[in-house]
């Protein structure tokens, strides 16, 4: 019994670190192109124009980058006009009245001042305090001039144009997530399916629990989905997606619906095994052949495709809700509605309207 909290610690850092591998996954392309930008900046600075170690432009172009496709283009130019304005009026004022308390008052405030008359965001005005005071103490050269201004500017146009060239992976990974939602509805309605028929109270509460632990799925589709939006929006290269992006970023919101009705179904087939309350059989088969149909609805996300080739699939058993007997019980009667809400939300991954999904099902027998 001692060891068993070692052992859970254990898990739990195997577990996070394979989490933290995963995300240095994620972001190996950002990474790889912030250094990338760094190593451009100083040799088109140092190499190409002479400068004497020209830090400012590689710092200029990794600030202006980030790791994030959100608003890469709005950021990439928002620091990179902060970083130089902060430069320039750090060396300005330096070469003029040199350094001291009332120097670096004068400068942040002025640099603040310029950003804001320049309308600039939070992240513009922050940078431009932030470098003019880095210019002005701790490294002061009154003899540089504008060089350091200037190797400002190369840092961001170089993170400019680094800012458009981005990958495929950030187009495929909202249709993967997608999959992956639906992958798990189905892993739930299956695993629903074996509770309805077994009626055992031990499965049924960790399908439970399960099911509980699935709002992060959501929550990585948005991010996805968002990123996607971002890098069509920031990248030339990536126009002609854009179209599919949207469309992708239109799918969430029934994704989500269905995964909350999934959750749903699964607490009423958790309470009927609790309480001992039979389901119909034929509710059993229903979740076990909508699991089938998800599995299809995956296969065309995976592939890229608006999930059109599994319409008939998802439409067989939202008939088929419409054939059964309903229950006595009210928590069985509610699992069959239940299905037929994730039949409804299915019906919309695969290029119907809300109104045609909903026609499309037949009333259930009374």
């Amino acid at each position: 019994m001692e060891a068993q909290p070692l052992d859970r610690a254990w898990t739990r850092g195997r577990t996070s670190l394979a989490a933290r591998v995963h995300r240095l996954h994620d972001k190996s392309w950002q990474v790889a192109q912030c250094a990338v930008a760094a190593g451009v900046a100083w040799l088109i600075a140092a190499d190409l124009l002479g400068h004497d170690t020209p830090f400012f432009a590689p710092i200029a172009a990794v600030l202006s980058l980030g790791t994030s496709y959100g608003q890469r283009l709005r950021r990439v130019v928002e620091v990179a006009i902060g970083v130089a304005l902060g430069v320039l009026v750090g060396d300005l004022v330096v070469q003029a009245i040199g350094v001291g308390a009332w120097q670096l008052t004068l400068i942040v405030g002025t640099a603040m001042a310029v950003a804001f008359l320049l309308d600039g965001g939070q992240l513009f005005v922050t940078q431009a305090a932030v470098q003019s005071i880095v210019v002005s103490t701790l490294l002061p050269d009154p003899d540089a001039g504008l060089t350091r201004w200037t190797d400002a500017l190369i840092g961001g146009a170089v993170a400019l144009v680094a800012a458009t060239v981005v990958p495929a992976a950030p187009l495929r990974r909202p249709r993967e997530q997608a999959a992956l939602v639906v992958r798990k509805v189905a892993d739930l309605l299956r695993a629903a399916s074996g509770v309805m028929v077994d009626g055992e109270v031990e499965p049924a509460m960790a399908l439970l629990a399960d099911a509980r632990s699935t709002d992060y799925l959501i929550r990585e589709l948005q991010s996805a989905a968002d990123e996607g939006l971002s890098v069509v929006a920031s990248s030339p290269f990536r126009v002609r997606h854009r179209g599919g992006m949207r469309q992708m970023s239109e799918l969430v919101d029934p994704l989500d619906r269905a995964l909350r009705s999934t959750r749903v179904l699964v607490r009423h087939t958790a309470v009927c095994a609790y309480h001992r309350r039979p389901v119909p059989r034929s509710y059993a088969l229903l979740a076990a052949d909508l699991a089938t149909a998800c599995d299809q609805v995956a296969v065309e996300l995976e592939n890229n495709r608006m999930a059109v080739e599994a319409r008939s699939a998802v439409l067989a058993v939202g008939e088929a809700t419409g054939e059964v007997d309903r229950a006595e019980e009210l928590s069985a009667d509610a699992i069959l509605a239940q299905l037929r809400s994730v039949v409804t939300d299915l019906l919309l991954l695969t290029g119907m309207d809300s109104l045609e999904a909903t026609d499309s099902l037949p009333r259930p027998r009374s």
